[in-house]
């Protein structure tokens, strides 16, 4: 059993070949040997994270995520551990192997009550209701009202809970609660919570909302080799560490041009404090040389708090050297600018406003189409949902119903690399299975981080060696992974802002 940590990538695999995986095994070991050590996992897990309990309760549901508690709850009786164990299923519906754990847990003694028993901090909840089988094509309709009752009860209560493979309720693939199964109360759940994946770690655990309904995420394989099938995602790991030879200069690590920043003239709506923002992130992410074009006239002279940067006209950009991070607070201005960009650029990272001038301009689309077939472009999107929605021509709902898909669609749409931002952000390049990354919290919720992520992904791309695809992937993944890295490493009670974000890159 591992715990699942930020430190090193880690293989995902979705429902079906989860679903392979465990018929393949299944069918090379005795009948019941899996349920049994699913159990086996959980006890152990449990007791590590309550010792001292004084009440474990096991939810139970009707299948076989049902079963691996019954099996649980077996085992902790039998060692003398106080459990308690209310029950959806019925003996006569049970699958083969979930049935047999009942008898044992029957046999054993375990108490079976109707309603849940009143539980302390000290004390543990364990979900063993729904497993891996809610999918977005297959919901209840009419959940149980004991199992939402249930699972309302653990989200609210002031004991941990360890969840059984998935939290109840979560679509293993997508990362969405299934209707009528999503916690009533907002924001995060009262206590701690954790989740024992057997067998295979689920992309859903890592997205949307499944990093606040999984919590602390450990994986047991049961035993079973390293399956054949490719993994559908992989949970990014940390970039590798990139040591500064002593005989190199500024230009060893690339130029990245900031080309945005509306200023009041046009519409009365300054927005160069985004742009100034990803530079400053791109400056403290390592880029060698730092310019800024702000579309505002040129009205801006000097930056005093950052010297360091250099402004330039549009027109004195070399856009075809070094890297371009455009769109950061481009407001209406960006839209002329953008064909050029777009046609001259070998390196490119495109946010903000720049996504939402290419979403309703055919003919810009078009151009960013036609860079996947220049050999020697590398291009990186990075939307949040509203921006991704506006590019799929689709809302915001669809987007993060499945996150893997959206991002996936966007990169093979325009032939480039997408980082969809939010909660588990998802960057996907076609012919590759996409990356969640694992770093990252509700600090990040505040104005200015996501050009702080442009521009440090502008750094990233600026260094890499080749313009090509696998740059443009890997400098989204590893800015992704450093910008999130930075605000988990947050001083506790510092309030996060983007510039002093931007700043505490280097550190990350």
């Amino acid at each position: 059993m591992q715990r699942i940590s930020t430190a090193h990538p880690h293989a995902l695999f979705d429902t079906a070949a989860t679903r392979r995986i465990e018929a393949a095994a299944a069918a090379a070991l005795p009948p019941h040997t899996l349920m049994q050590r699913a159990g086996r996992a959980t006890a152990r897990l449990a007791l590590a994270l309550a010792p001292h309990a004084r009440t474990i309760w096991i939810a139970c549901g009707g299948g076989n995520n049902g079963g691996d508690g019954l099996e649980a709850a077996m085992l902790l009786q039998r060692g003398g551990h106080p459990v308690v164990v209310t029950w959806l299923g019925t003996p006569d519906a049970l699958p083969a192997d979930a049935r047999r754990s009942w008898q044992r847990a029957r046999e054993a003694g375990v108490r079976f009550a109707d309603a849940p028993p009143p539980l302390g901090p000290q004390d543990l909840c364990v979900d063993a209701l729904l497993g891996i089988g809610l999918t977005a094509q297959a919901r209840p309709q009419a959940p149980d009202p004991r199992l939402t009752a249930w699972l309302a009860q653990m989200h609210a209560g002031p004991a941990p809970t360890l969840c059984v493979d998935l939290p109840s309720g979560l679509i293993a693939d997508t990362g969405q609660f299934a209707p009528g199964l999503a916690p009533a109360a907002a924001g995060a759940p009262a206590a701690a919570r954790h989740t024992l994946a057997l067998l295979t770690l689920k992309s859903g655990l890592f997205t949307g909302h499944g990093r606040d309904a999984a919590g602390s995420v450990w994986l047991d394989d049961l035993g079973v080799a390293a399956p054949a099938e490719a993994p559908g995602a992989w949970l990014a790991g940390p970039p590798p560490a990139a040591p500064r030879a002593h005989a190199s200069h500024k230009g060893s690590y690339g130029d990245v041009a900031i080309v945005g920043g509306e200023g009041l003239a046009a519409r009365g709506m300054g927005m160069t404090g985004a742009a100034l923002l990803a530079a400053g992130a791109a400056l403290h992410g390592g880029a060698g040389r730092v310019m800024v074009a702000l579309l505002d006239g040129g009205a801006a002279t000097a930056l005093p708090q950052q010297p360091e940067l250099m402004l330039r006209r549009f027109d004195a950009l070399a856009l075809q050297q070094g890297t371009v991070v455009c769109g950061c607070g481009g407001g209406a201005a960006v839209a002329a600018v953008l064909p050029q960009v777009l046609r001259e650029a070998r390196r490119l990272v495109l946010d903000a406003d720049a996504l939402n001038a290419i979403a309703a301009d055919p003919q810009l689309q078009q151009q960013l189409r036609e860079r996947a077939l220049r050999p020697d472009s590398a291009t990186v999107l990075t939307p949040h949902p509203l921006e991704a929605a506006r590019l799929l021509a689709c809302d915001t709902a669809a987007v993060q119903a499945d996150r893997l898909a959206a991002a996936r669609a966007l990169a093979d749409r325009f032939g480039c690399t997408a980082l969809l931002k939010g909660s588990g952000s998802v960057v996907a390049t076609p012919g590759h299975p996409p990356r969640i990354n694992p770093t990252g919290n509700a600090l990040l919720a505040t104005g200015g981080t996501g050009d702080v992520l442009a521009g440090l992904a502008g750094a990233r791309l600026a260094a890499a060696a080749q313009a090509d695809a696998a740059a443009a992937f890997d400098a989204a993944s590893h800015a992704c992974w450093l910008h999130g890295a930075a605000a988990d490493q947050w001083p506790r009670g510092r309030a996060l802002t983007a510039s002093a974000l931007a700043q505490a890159l280097g550190h990350a």
